[in-house]
């Protein structure tokens, strides 16, 4: 565990599990239904600790951000909630954990978004599930100003290295990947024109991941596509999308779904749900009524938990890629990679500079605040000890008074927000004499600082190192 300083009183604390720390069984556990994840992240908020909370689910990670008043009562609380929703001992969890936090953590989520952090590096689909994430969590209450303005420039970062690198040339989506392999098993030339003309696909689901797998498959010229989904009308309008797009195509229910097997060369599932949708029996008994028994079939499952029982692998002429398969499969190292992380170390520094400017407004506040109560006080006192003094002159005093408050307070604001987004270590003596640009200690060297990026390179190199 690598912890770094906290920018505030509080700090991002992220605790969470991928296809690099964790094997797939114990992902799977983890993973919960989508109707699940609200009540988990409400769950995070049950201790004081934690005062807000984002979850991000893919098909190959959990992540679990929070903002904790205090690490390590933060962390004993976020570990201990999701074992209990995994319904895993605790122990049996945390050797699958990767925990970052403050600038770490901030840093993470800049490379999550980048698609840096992806079985398929330079993925653009995590944007999409990074910005629903975020919206789920805003829709129930659980995040706040410190998740929204990292998420946001999260992001950002991520739309910056898609636009101004060529880190996606390798592949647009774990979808495109997932389908291109599963062509391989059906001994599809790619190259061709139209690979998948004459064939037929099945897809489940109709989400984000099943309306990709649709518009790929449309591009590689399959002859037919049927959505099957458990509510009707969002796999007809799927279905809807697909033949606007020139692709023919139909809707049936979930339950229809078994009966259709037999029929298909590839079958892309990505539900959320909580239990197997494709069954073993389901898949032999369909091909033996379709007399399908030689005919490869390639079956995708891109669901976590798992859609697709694991024994379907077992049937004759029947190849099963999941989340397990595909990560053996994923290479490492694209196009443009090093341009893109010099992206996320930049926008990495201009939100933790913003951060420390925040945490000093309201000292800022509360500094003006009290010279205005002083002021208030002494022109009180000086109203009784002065009855004698005109309304004019009185006011005259007031006006003098302001100026003089302004004035006072003007350099030391000015200050604290260079020094607080400087992020550099300053004594007490220093950052008084600072404030105040007074002539001794750093008065000189905090007006003079440069970013921290240039007086300290090596932090970059050190973060990309936890």
């Amino acid at each position: 565990m690598n912890v770094s300083a906290a920018t505030g009183t509080a700090a991002v604390l992220l605790v969470g599990l991928s296809f690099r720390s964790a094997p797939v069984p114990v992902l799977e556990k983890v993973s919960l239904a989508d109707s699940e994840l609200p009540k988990l992240q409400m769950a995070l908020l049950e201790s004081d600790a934690i005062s807000e909370a984002l979850v991000l689910s893919t098909c190959n990670r959990m992540e679990f951000y929070t903002v904790a008043n205090a690490f390590h009562s933060g962390l004993d609380h976020v570990v201990e909630t999701i074992a209990r929703f995994a319904e895993l001992p605790a122990e049996d969890l945390e050797p699958h954990l990767y925990v970052h936090y403050s600038d770490s953590a901030a840093e993470h989520m800049l490379n999550v978004a980048s698609g840096l952090d992806s079985m398929v590096v330079g993925e653009q689909q995590i944007i999409g599930q990074l910005r629903s994430a975020y919206q789920q969590s805003n829709d129930i209450g659980s995040v706040g100003r410190t998740l929204h303005d990292l998420t946001q420039r999260a992001l950002h970062t991520g739309k910056r290295v898609h636009s101004e690198t060529n880190i996606d040339t390798a592949g647009a989506s774990m979808v495109s990947f997932s389908v291109d392999k599963a062509l391989d098993r059906l001994g599809v030339d790619k190259k061709t024109e139209n690979p998948m003309s004459g064939r037929r696909a099945l897809i489940v689901g109709a989400g984000a991941m099943a309306s990709l797998a649709s518009t790929y498959l449309g591009k590689l010229g399959i002859e037919h596509v049927t959505v099957a989904n458990r509510t009707l009308t969002r796999a007809e309008n799927l279905a809807t999308h697909a033949r606007e797009a020139g692709v023919n195509a139909d809707a049936v229910s979930l339950t229809e779904m078994p009966q259709l097997i037999g029929s298909v060369d590839i079958i892309v599932s990505a539900t959320g749900a909580a239990g197997h949708v494709v069954l073993a029996e389901h898949v032999r008994a369909s091909r033996d009524e379709h007399g399908a028994g030689e005919r490869p079939l390639a079956l995708v499952d891109l669901s976590m938990p798992r859609d697709i029982e694991q024994t379907t692998a077992e049937i004759p002429h029947v190849h099963l890629l999941n989340i397990e398969e595909l990560t053996e499969l994923a290479g490492e190292g694209v196009e443009d990679e090093d341009p893109a992380r010099r992206i996320v170390g930049e926008e990495l520094e201009l939100f933790l500079e913003e951060q420390r400017l925040q945490t000093v407004i309201p000292t800022v506040k509360a500094l003006r605040k009290k010279g205005v109560d002083l002021m208030a006080d002494e022109m009180l006192l000086l109203e009784r000890q002065t009855p004698e003094m005109s309304a004019a002159d009185r006011q005259a005093v007031e006006k003098a008074m302001r100026r003089f408050l302004d004035k006072l307070l003007h350099t030391p604001t000015v200050q604290a927000k260079k020094l607080s987004g400087a992020g550099t270590p300053v004594s007490y003596p220093d950052a008084l004499a600072a404030l105040f640009q007074l002539p001794i200690g750093a008065a000189r060297s905090v007006s003079e600082t440069k970013p921290v990026s240039e007086n300290n390179p090596a932090r970059s190199t050190e973060r990309k190192q936890s």
